[in-house]
């Protein structure tokens, strides 16, 4: 993998990663159109999710310092019962990365046909959402935190959008548009920390990626900035519920990736 490649995947994971189209989907289609090779192919993924948790971190600064200097209240408030939420989501994700790790680094191979198919199913997520008009909860409920959270667990499987399905979600449950959108890009904050955390721990010594180090850097950098915009962009695309463009978006490069690939 060059420079140009690593700019190339990282801006495609910037966009995705927000965008309900499936950032890990688009980074093996990626991959397979380019022809390229990385040493670690997951590593190099995580570290680009790792970008677009940052980006993440800015869009919501305001919101995450309000929650972490509210959390240490020693009163309950409404901030602890939103953390407690975002931790009963983060369950379903930790149980699948303990315990199902090895068979999802499987999927990471380049098996676009298997892509393709999951790509039909986040369209078909995404479109089940244009039929539901009514929101009638005024924040988001323990239970549905935890399905959201089921639906995160689910997108480790490329080619199924992670911010699509847990979006889908919450609408399909009847939560505010815009309320789900925030909530479903906090959620994920603390499980992308961990995988990268892991990440680094089974790299090992430093110096033997030495040669890719600049790769890394370069896709991060990319994967950042497109991940700023995309992210302020998908809040606005929720809130007002075009997410059935999306669907017919992820049908069309799922039937590229299954009929042409």
């Amino acid at each position: 993998m060059n420079i140009f490649e690593a700019i190339l995947l990282g801006v495609i994971q910037g966009l995705t990663e927000f965008l309900p189209v499936s950032s890990s989907g688009h980074l093996e289609i990626g991959q397979a159109v380019l022809g390229t090779s990385f040493e670690n192919n997951l590593l190099f993924t995580v570290v680009v999710h790792g970008a677009t948790m940052l980006s993440t971190i800015v869009v919501f600064f305001s919101e995450i310092k309000i929650l972490t200097f509210e959390g240490f209240n020693l009163k309950m408030n409404d901030s602890k019962k939103y953390l407690f939420n975002i931790f009963i989501s983060m369950l379903p994700v930790l149980v699948v990365g303990l315990f199902f790790e090895e068979k999802i680094e499987g999927f990471f191979g380049g098996d676009i046909r298997f892509v393709g198919i999951m790509l039909f199913v986040t369209a078909g997520l995404l479109s089940l959402t244009y039929f539901i008009k009514k929101e009638g909860k005024k924040r988001i409920p323990l239970p549905d935190a935890f399905i959201m959270g089921i639906a995160q667990a689910m997108a480790v499987l490329p080619g199924i959008s992670r911010s699509g399905a847990t979006i889908s979600a919450g609408v399909l449950l009847g939560n505010k548009r815009e309320d789900v959108a925030r909530f479903s890009f906090l959620m994920v904050l603390i499980p992308i920390l961990g995988a990268n955390m892991l990440a680094l721990r089974d790299v090992g010594n430093l110096s033997e990626l030495s040669e890719s180090l600049w790769v890394l850097a370069t896709g991060f950098i990319a994967a950042f900035v497109s991940g700023l915009l995309a992210c302020k962009w998908m809040i606005k695309i929720v809130k007002e519920g075009k997410l059935i463009y999306f669907a017919a978006y992820c049908i069309v490069i799922g039937s590229i990736a299954l009929f042409f690939l």
